[in-house]
């Protein structure tokens, strides 16, 4: 079979390996769709820690059953299910709290396992141990329950910031979490959601497909001062930072509301974290600021209904969908910006 393996930065490659075979609590499924994203540009480019070459990558996956090891219930062949990417341990205190984000033990899809990048793969027992197997919903297409997985990450963001009925919502990037960002609050009942990005070219195609009530190219104007005006003063209750950006963090909390929820959502690089943060506007505005790292299996699954529901869209974010073949495109289309999703059909 084909798969697209990481050998080192740089490198990736279309092999031809052995079909890999289940065993004991595993079940193998053929890949109908695995979607891409910025991580895998990352590790395109700059490897990680967690992956030992060489690996298939690929974490936005969804597929079909083709076989169940032994010991496996409630599956058969057949079956359409989508996979989690990150997987918790669920038995150390964190999982045991039900705080499955941020478990210490925690492995990923296409990082500690092969990935979705290949014609058939394994799931691992582990997923099925901790309810990471989603069953697709009938006249769900494969593609769009790839991006269950993205979903599912801004789902636990937007929770952490508890973004809700009235609020009026500024989410910082125009790529395709922060397209997801603005359907996922529209869902949730927020006021007016605003939409930034400093690409000018990006933020208009990302508009044009979900939306905003406001868009602010940050290349042009300054942000803080433009969503001031938008708000009368006031500042956004929530702000979202869906880009990997010190500034943009730094100027999440010059616009927020008081007792305004930041998320920083999108992480910043190991060899840049630091910025300055005036705590004085922490304490006196009464803000939040919340992370959000990933998501939980329970995460997937409501994300997976939310999109069988059409509470939030995402077959039109779907703008590329290329053959295994061509994963090396896929990941240059997304370095540039020049798509929202780009989803593989090996």
């Amino acid at each position: 079979m084909k798969v697209a393996r990481f050998h080192a930065p740089g490198d990736i490659r279309i092999e031809d390996v052995a079909e890999p075979t289940e065993s004991a609590g595993e079940v193998k499924i053929r890949v109908r769709n695995c979607s891409t994203c910025g991580t895998d540009v990352k590790i395109y480019k700059h490897g990680h820690h967690h992956i030992r070459p060489p690996r298939v990558m690929g974490h936005e996956i969804a597929g079909e059953i083709v076989a169940v090891g032994e010991g496996v219930t409630g599956w058969e062949p057949g079956d359409r299910v989508q996979v989690i990417a990150a997987i918790p341990c669920g038995q150390c205190e964190e999982c045991r709290r039900d705080r499955m984000t941020v478990c210490p033990n925690q492995e990923s899809m296409g990082y500690h396992y092969e990935g979705g990048f290949a014609q058939y793969m394994i799931v691992p027992a582990k997923v099925l141990a901790v309810g990471g197997l989603n069953r697709i919903p009938d006249g769900l297409g494969f593609a769009e329950a790839s991006v269950a997985e993205p979903l599912a990450c801004v789902l636990n963001g937007q929770e952490l910031a508890r973004v809700g009925a009235g609020d009026d919502v500024v989410v910082m990037g125009a790529g395709p979490i922060g397209c997801l960002h603005v359907r996922l609050a529209r869902s949730r009942g927020a006021g007016r959601v605003i939409l930034a990005d400093l690409n000018a070219e990006r933020l208009a195609m990302a508009a044009d497909l979900v939306r905003p009530d406001t868009t602010i190219c940050a290349g042009d104007t300054d942000v803080v001062d433009e969503v001031l005006k938008l708000t009368g003063g006031r500042g956004a209750d929530v702000v979202i930072t869906a880009a990997a950006s010190g500034i943009a963090q730094q100027q999440a909390l010059q616009m927020a509301a008081r007792q305004g929820r930041i998320s920083f959502f999108g992480g910043l690089p190991k060899d840049d974290p630091i910025i300055s943060v005036d705590s004085n506007l922490v304490h006196y505005r009464e803000l939040t600021i919340v992370g959000a790292n990933g998501s939980s299996p329970a995460h997937n699954a409501r994300a997976l209904q939310l999109i069988a529901e059409g509470a939030v869209p995402v077959s039109d974010l779907i703008t590329h969908r290329l053959p295994l073949a061509e994963v090396l495109d896929a990941i240059d289309i997304v370095s540039r910006g020049a798509a929202i999703k780009v989803t593989i059909e090996p």
